[in-house]
C-alpha cells in the first residue's frame, strides 16, 4: 500500500489516472519488492544483497500519506532514527506529482541528491521505468536504487531486520499471532484503510454507498472489539494496531468531510477514541503525525473533490487529552 499521484510510462511522466468503468476507486500495485535482511540474504521476494547496515538506507515519505506514515511509526518504534535518514516531500501533490520543494514547514527537500520531484528518484533507479510514482520509498544509498516502495513490507523489515544492530527486540508481528493479525489486517485494509478512499473517490452513488457502509461497519466492529481488550489482538500492541492508526489519525480531520465519511467521527466512539489517543501518546509517535501536512495535502491536492482548494479550519485538536 502506498500513495500515488501520477505515472511514469517508459520513463515519461503522466499525471492522468484512468477511471474505472463502474465508478470504483482502485489502487495501483507496487513495483519494487526487495527486502532488507540481517545478513543480506534474499527475502520473500526480490533479490538479495540488501543487508542491515547503519546509514545505508534512506526513507522518502509524505507526512500526509497514511501508508508512508506506517513506515515512520515503525522507524520510531524500533529505534531506527539514527540508522535510517528521512526526506519529507511537500504536502501539495499537483500536476508534477510529489515534489521535493521545501517551502512548507516540515518539508525537507531531497536530502540525498537535491532532486526536484519524486519521479526523478524513480528515474534514477530505472530510466525506462513504467508505473505509478508512489511514497513511501526505501532507498539503498550504496546501490542507488529502490529497495521497496511497498509500505506493508517495509514495516516488516523494520520490525526485525535491524534488531542485531539496535538491540531493540520489540516484535509487533509475533509468530504466534501472525495468522490472526493477517485476518484483522485484511478486513481493516479492504473496508477502512482503503475504504475511505473508495468512498472519497467514488464516481457514482452506488460505489460510494458500498464503500461508506463498509467503513462504518468496520468502525462498529472495532469499537466492539475494544470493549474487552486494549488493542486489536489483546493486551499488547501489534502491527495490526499500527496499520490502523494512520487512518484513525486522519479521519475526523479529512476523511469525515473531504471523503464524505460523515456518519460518525472517531471521537464519537468511546473505546476507539480512547484507543486512538493511547497510540498517539505512545513514546515518539506524536512526532510522526503532522496534521498541517495532512490537511494541506488532501484539501489542496484533490482538485476534483475541492476545486477551490479551500482548507477548512478543522476540528479542535484533542489528541493529547489523557487516554
Amino acid at each position: 500500500m502506498r500513495c500515488d499521484v501520477g505515472e511514469l510510462i517508459n520513463g515519461v511522466w503522466s499525471a492522468d489516472r484512468p477511471a474505472s468503468e463502474d465508478g470504483e476507486f482502485r489502487r495501483s500495485t507496487t513495483r519494487f519488492h526487495n527486502w532488507i535482511t540481517a545478513d543480506g540474504s534474499p527475502g520473500p521476494t526480490g533479490s538479495g544483497g540488501f543487508g542491515a547496515e547503519s546509514g545505508r538506507y534512506h526513507l522518502y515519505v509524505s507526512y500526509a500519506c497514511p501508508w508512508a506514515h506506517r513506515t515512520l511509526i515503525f522507524r520510531t518504534l524500533k529505534g531506527l532514527g539514527q540508522h535510517i535518514g528521512v526526506s519529507v516531500v511537500h504536502p501539495e501533490a499537483l500536476q508534477d506529482g510529489w515534489s521535493f520543494s521545501a517551502d512548507f514547514s516540515g518539508a525537507t527537500g531531497d536530502l540525498l541528491y537535491g532532486l526536484s520531484f519524486v519521479r526523478d528518484l524513480y528515474l534514477k533507479a530505472d530510466p525506462t521505468i513504467s508505473g505509478r510514482v508512489t511514497v513511501p520509498i526505501l532507498w539503498d544509498k550504496h546501490r542507488e536504487t529502490i529497495v521497496s516502495n511497498e509500505s506493508s513490507e517495509i514495516i516488516r523489515m523494520f520490525n526485525s531486520a535491524f534488531d542485531g544492530l539496535t538491540g531493540n527486540r520489540d516484535d509487533f508481528w509475533p509468530q504466534v499471532l501472525r495468522a490472526k493479525i493477517e485476518e484483522v489486517n485484511a478486513r481493516i485494509y479492504d473496508s477502512f484503510n482503503n475504504g475511505v478512499y473508495r468512498a472519497g473517490f467514488a464516481r457514482n452513488q452506488g460505489a460510494y454507498d458500498r464503500a461508506v457502509v463498509e467503513v462504518f461497519e468496520t468502525l462498529d466492529w472495532i469499537e466492539d472489539r475494544l470493549d474487552e481488550q486494549d488493542f486489536l489482538m489483546g493486551q499488547k500492541a501489534t502491527e495490526a494496531d499500527w496499520r490502523l492508526f494512520p487512518t484513525l489519525a486522519r479521519f475526523d480531520l479529512v476523511y469525515h468531510t473531504h471523503f464524505k465519511c460523515n456518519h460518525k467521527r472517531i471521537i464519537d466512539y468511546p473505546n476507539l477514541w480512547r484507543y486512538a489517543r493511547r497510540l498517539y501518546q505512545w513514546p515518539g509517535i506524536a512526532g510522526t503525525v503532522n496534521f498541517e501536512h495532512i490537511a494541506r495535502h488532501y484539501y489542496f491536492s484533490h482538485e476534483t473533490l475541492n476545486p477551490n482548494r479551500i482548507v477548512p479550519i478543522g476540528p479542535v485538536n484533542r489528541w493529547s487529552q489523557p487516554a
